[in-house]
């Protein structure tokens, strides 16, 4: 075998590479955004849809996409400006576009009077929030997951800026710079890497772990990046909150800076009908990627006990969703 054929061979191999996806489709959101959609895993399983966070793409989901694809049909989608997505005008940029991009996707790939397990990560919790009250949205829903999220004060809330800033005007002043900077982040480097390691990983992730997360972010483009940036420092979910009556877990990394546990927290005891709070101890903002196989067993239990499907060959149920810590 060639050295390239057998690098290519290690790539292919790897978690954090995407499997070749069994179907993929283009939706048409509500303002005429296309938006890209992947099926892996049968399509006669049950099915999970995987809503990715800020600067992702469905690579964020390589991982659980291949933990979770034996036994559920697996569909993940790119939200707008990201991935393989359309990137919309300057006001294609809402937590109202994100609700109509969900509802799009759910009428395309959950058929009418079947629901799906849906997960969202970071941003793709804040969508479903935002898609609460949509009626296709319930309708297509058995249960979700809130991870690593929060329903609005990011900017009060965030710790990347070290604590000994005790400035809460210099705090928010430069999480907001953060957030919506559209500086470019050029290549992948030991500096972007080692800057990515602090932000938004714990410091036990593996250098795997990290060079995974900084080729997907860096993978976004400028413009995206800094419109949703804006969107999220002025995040004001918590409302919505109360129209997600489906079955909810929540689920958050210790370390995580950007959405720490006090939001999760917030959360549990905001939402009508929450089954659950997992705290991943040490874990940090990317829990599917620092924390996949505990990720994926919260979405197996979800799966097992709301989902009208009969699953017979998944592993026993946790004893229950509440609240606990969890090392990984």
């Amino acid at each position: 075998m060639s050295r390239i054929t057998a690098k290519a061979a290690m790539a292919a191999d790897s978690p954090f590479t995407l499997p070749p996806a069994r179907r993929e489709l283009a939706v048409t959101s509500a303002d005429g955004t296309r938006i890209h959609v992947e099926e892996h895993g049968p399509a006669d399983r049950p099915t999970v849809v995987l809503i990715h966070g800020w600067t992702c793409s469905t690579i964020f989901w390589a991982p659980l996409i291949r933990n979770l694809s034996a036994d559920f049909q697996v569909v993940a989608y790119d939200q707008r400006g990201h991935g393989r997505s359309g990137t919309p005008d300057r006001k294609g940029y809402s937590t109202r576009a994100l609700a109509d991009d969900l509802a799009a996707v759910l009428e395309a790939v959950v058929p009418e009077g079947e629901r799906a397990v849906l997960v969202g990560h970071s941003m793709g919790g804040m969508t479903l929030m935002a898609a609460s009250g949509r009626a296709v949205v319930r309708a297509r829903t058995a249960a979700t997951l809130l991870a690593s999220t929060g329903s609005g004060r990011l900017l009060a809330e965030t710790q990347v800026l070290p604590p000994r800033f005790r400035s809460r005007k210099v705090r928010d002043g430069f999480h907001r710079l953060l957030l919506s900077s559209r500086a470019p982040l050029g290549p992948v480097s030991g500096v972007s890497r080692a800057a990515l390691k602090y932000g938004v990983m714990a410091a036990g992730s593996t250098p795997e772990q990290v060079a995974a997360t900084a080729r997907i972010v860096h993978a976004c483009g400028t413009r995206p990046r800094s419109a949703w940036g804006r969107v999220l420092a002025g995040l004001d979910l918590d409302a919505a909150l109360g129209g997600l009556t489906a079955p909810t877990a929540v689920l958050v990394g210790t370390a995580d800076k950007l959405t720490p546990p006090v939001h999760a927290r917030g959360m549990a005891a905001a939402l009508p009908n929450c089954v659950g709070l997992t705290e991943l101890a040490g874990l940090g903002h990317m829990t599917p990627i620092e924390g996949t196989d505990a990720v994926a067993d919260v979405v197996r239990g979800l799966a097992r006990d709301h989902l009208p499907q009969h699953l017979p060959d998944l592993p026993p149920a946790q004893e229950n969703l509440s609240v606990k810590e969890k090392t990984v």
